[in-house]
């Protein structure tokens, strides 16, 4: 399976994609759906030898959306925060959430060197988390305001620093940040490479410990244009995370393979089962926790100043409409 190069996707082949069905997600461990299911062949299978799988691979929610928005990206497996607002934004509200894929997943680590050992601590220090409006900064800033504290931007003493995972890395290698506020693999690689502590799992946060990290998104033109790929694509889908959560040392090897042959390069294999064992590969996308994270990407300011609705956001596999509704905000006025 050969991969497109990672990065936005312009428009050059949108009339002659009849025959291919185009995906993006990104090369983590979190993405293991698609990228078991793929490398498997358990999506070819079910979609059949006349329809040709094209993965693509982003290393960003926003680049994704930009490409879903342009027409060339079919599917997509995402964080839930570039899901809400890729909806939110779409002209009829036409992309919707198929599937679950992950949940948890996501850490605060502290560098080894920084004096946080609780909460009590972030007052002054310096805390990165991903691009802004991304699932994780949408839930470190949220933990600041339920702990009375504020970013430096909103006359608060906490410096949050919003970058990607790869630039967390150097940062923290550096020693130029006190924490950060992570998904797998980066939450265990500053671990196990650079020597900082967990100092707690955010789905300790979450009832049930559930919340989820991964969804699979799709223009509802493309579902109701393609409904028996849809349908075949989902069927795969669970097929994939079923045999994902039954043959875990397989999963490893599969992604290590992956991650060899397409990045050119690979993580230790006790890093990949530490991230793993912090993961829950999962179709369910935990509609409640979805239904917060929205609530929360609203009260920071990032949905706009007049509400939001939900309506339709989630695609209903049965009757193959969106007619499933979550919630309206009350604060609609």
């Amino acid at each position: 399976m050969t991969l497109i190069s990672v990065g936005i996707v312009t428009n050059q082949d949108q009339n002659t994609h009849e025959n291919k069905i185009r995906v993006a997600y990104f090369p983590n461990i979190s993405h293991a759906i698609p990228i078991v299911g793929i490398e498997k062949g358990f999506f070819s299978n079910h979609i059949g030898s006349d329809i040709d799988i094209q993965p693509i691979l982003f290393d960003s929610g926003p680049q994704v959306i930009e490409s879903i928005f342009a027409g060339s990206v079919d599917i997509a497996y995402v964080g839930p925060g570039p899901a809400i607002n890729a909806f939110l934004k779409s002209e009829q509200h036409d992309v919707k959430i198929l599937s679950g894929a992950a949940s948890g997943g996501v850490s605060f680590i502290v560098h080894p060197k920084s004096e946080i050992k609780s909460v009590a601590d972030f007052a002054g220090k310096r805390i990165a988390a991903p691009q802004i409006g991304n699932t994780q900064d949408i839930s470190l800033r949220t933990f600041l305001s339920d702990n009375g504290l504020k970013p430096a931007e909103k006359g608060g003493s906490v410096i949050v620093l919003n970058t990607g995972n790869s630039d967390i890395y150097i940062l923290f290698a550096k020693g130029d940040i006190d924490g950060a506020w992570v998904p797998e693999p980066t939450a265990t690689i500053l671990v196990q490479q650079l020597g900082g502590t967990r100092l707690f799992n955010e789905n300790e946060l979450w009832p049930e410990n559930k919340f989820a990290t991964v969804v699979l998104i799709a223009k509802e033109e493309y579902v109701n244009s393609h409904p028996e790929i849809i349908q075949k694509w989902l069927e795969a889908h669970q097929q994939t995370a079923d045999w994902i959560n039954s043959n875990k040392e397989e999963t490893r090897t599969i992604f290590i393979d992956f991650m060899k042959n397409e990045m050119g390069k690979s993580l230790p294999v006790e890093l990949i089962d530490e991230s793993l064992s912090n993961l829950e590969i999962t179709s369910d996308p935990i509609v409640s926790s979805i239904d917060t994270i929205a609530k929360r990407a609203d009260s920071l300011g990032y949905l706009g100043r007049h509400g939001y609705n939900l309506d339709g956001l989630f695609f209903d596999k049965n009757s193959n409409s969106q007619s499933q509704e979550v919630l309206v905000n009350n604060d609609q006025t």
